[in-house]
């Protein structure tokens, strides 16, 4: 596991200083450049449904001969999550619908935060297709205990066009180890012209040491498919480290009542995951 975890810091690191040295040949210490890496191994399955597996891979970083912000990222996961910059907590792995590595592709490109609210990213994705996306994205702390997380992302993309994701939570910590969060997404675009949108409400308990017990509710949907509600559910999670702090397991079980179509019957089903994520 160390040699695994080495391996793939070196790779980015080897990819970071390769990117920052186009735009100059300031000499930079290779083991400060990466921020945020993770990569991840999902296993998925959802009664009458293929099982499926997917791996995911993101990382972030640091371009000083560019310009002291910039900065650049790379990674593989779902590409319609990654340019329309759904929030992680409501992307198809954690609502434990199946994951196809045909689904997945890989990403890179340059960011530049133009302010400490505003991020404008230009990048590329499977089959190098460009995106752009316009990302605003503020905090509010209303009281001591409750925390407001705004999102509106603007992107465009060859395959959706124009399109945008509004992204909002509500945090409420009942205690120092107990916590409530609600949060919403929605995703329109210029080629579809219809709202997708999911919710999800879960209840937090920290236990310490990274370990963490969830309670979640789910629902989502989308217009033009005559079902108001397509899926909703109820998991639950735990997560705690596996090896030493950087290695995570997380395991989930959950039951939903999907609805495809107005045609369709709503069905019932019982759905497990599995996470292994490594943080580098």
């Amino acid at each position: 596991m160390e040699k695994t975890r080495k391996s793939v810091r070196s790779a980015v690191e080897w990819v970071a200083h390769g990117v920052d040295s186009w735009f100059g040949d300031m000499p930079v210490e290779r083991g400060h450049q990466v921020t945020d890496g993770l990569l991840s191994l999902d296993l998925l399955k959802r009664e009458r449904e293929g099982s499926g597996a997917g791996v995911r891979f993101n990382a972030r970083f640091w371009l000083p001969n560019a310009e002291k912000s910039a900065y650049a990222f790379v990674g593989r996961d779902n590409p319609r999550d990654v340019v329309a910059d759904i929030p992680d907590a409501l992307t198809r792995q954690q609502r434990l619908l199946e994951a196809r590595p045909e689904n997945q592709s890989f990403f890179a490109g340059l960011g530049l935060p133009l302010s400490d609210v505003l991020d404008f990213r230009l990048g590329v994705r499977g089959g190098l297709k460009p995106y752009a996306q316009a990302r605003y994205h503020r905090l509010w702390q209303l009281y001591e205990r409750d925390l407001v997380d705004f999102r509106e992302t603007v992107f465009w993309a060859l395959d959706d066009h124009f399109g945008s994701t509004t992204a909002l939570s509500f945090e409420h910590a009942i205690s120092s180890t107990l916590a409530v969060r609600w949060l919403n997404a929605a995703t329109i675009t210029q080629k579809s012209k219809n709202y997708e949108w999911s919710s999800k409400l879960g209840t937090y308990h920290y236990f310490g040491a990274q370990r963490q017990l969830a309670l979640e509710a789910l629902v989502s949907g989308s217009e033009g498919t005559g079902v108001a509600v397509s899926d909703y559910g109820v998991q639950t999670r735990w997560e705690q480290p596996v090896y030493k702090d950087w290695l995570l397991g997380e395991f989930i079980v959950g039951y939903f009542w999907p609805r495809k179509d107005a045609a369709s019957e709503r069905e019932t089903s019982w759905a497990l995951g599995i996470n292994m994520k490594m943080r580098f």
